[in-house]
């Protein structure tokens, strides 16, 4: 009896997590499934089968924040993993002085408030009294509608976003880079490689694992992005920034379309898997290659 309790008390340790993880994760994703096939009318669900999946692709809206989601990603995601690789390098450097310092400032702004720093952005980004517009027309440029037209406004979140994250991304990237043998480098010193050499044969390869992590979560967080575009232009103008997120967030919490918003949060899942998957294979043949 005594080696059955105690066969049995790390279970029971472990029941609590179990528990709370199953009704703040497991149900959630099974309750929300099921309402993608609801529909919310006069206070009650009734079954509508795939008329939500059906809906969501024929509206206009769902493709114009499927194309700027997809716009973030395609430019934002590389720049950033790629400024990132490249300050993680540099800070690496042994004639740097102060490399605690310009590790703890790339990524402060990691921890900084989402809505505290959108919103010093719209204040930056503000077409006439902003300090970006200040320093356009300083080099004599004309003022930029940053917030009011549909590719600067674009433009404004992919700058807030890579200023944001770049630093989160830095750290990790950095993690990987000091794990390299610095024999390695001192090797391929011996051997006359530059710098640009350096990374492209020693530093870039030993730490693809770290980038494709990297490139995952990022991939993963645009997707989802919703803080930046709803503070900074609320989606405007004409939906010109509206994301699959921000979508999501009017149907469900605006409009109270649950079942709406469900269907789109598991195509959102989809796609996430997808381009998940499709990076995996690609990594996985170039290593083979």
């Amino acid at each position: 009896m005594k080696l059955k309790k105690h066969a049995f008390f790390p279970y029971a340790m472990l029941l609590p997590t179990v528990i709370i993880f199953g009704l703040f994760m497991i149900y959630p994703i099974i309750y929300s499934f099921y309402l993608s096939f609801m529909d919310f009318s006069g206070g009650t669900y009734s079954f509508v089968g795939l008329s939500n999946y059906i809906e969501l692709f024929k509206d206009p809206v769902f493709y114009k924040a499927l194309f700027n989601t997809f716009f973030y990603l395609i430019i934002q995601v590389p720049v950033m993993i790629s400024l990132a690789l490249l300050l993680a390098v540099l800070i690496e450097q042994k004639f740097i002085r102060g490399r605690g310092f310009f590790r703890m400032a790339t990524f402060l702004p990691t921890i900084t408030s989402l809505v505290a720093y959108a919103l010093i952005f719209k204040v930056l980004f503000n077409t006439d009294h902003g300090l970006i517009n200040y320093v356009v027309q300083l080099f004599g440029g004309e003022k930029i509608q940053w917030i009011y037209s549909a590719w600067p406004a674009r433009a404004s979140i992919i700058i807030s976003i890579t200023w944001r994250w770049v630093g989160y991304n830095m750290i990790i990237l950095l993690a990987g880079i000091q794990a390299i043998p610095t024999e390695m480098y001192e090797s391929a010193s011996l051997d006359g490689a530059n710098f640009w050499q350096k990374l492209r044969y020693i530093t870039i390869p030993s730490i693809k694992p770290v980038i494709l992590f990297t490139t995952i979560t990022s991939t993963i967080g645009t997707l989802q992005l919703f803080d930046e575009p709803y503070i900074l232009t609320q989606g405007g103008p004409n939906y010109a920034t509206i994301t699959l997120g921000e979508y999501l967030y009017d149907n469900g919490f605006t409009f109270l379309k649950f079942g709406f918003a469900s269907s789109l949060g598991y195509v959102m899942v989809i796609i996430i898997g997808i381009l998940s998957w499709v990076q995996f294979r690609m990594t996985n043949e170039k290593e083979e290659k």
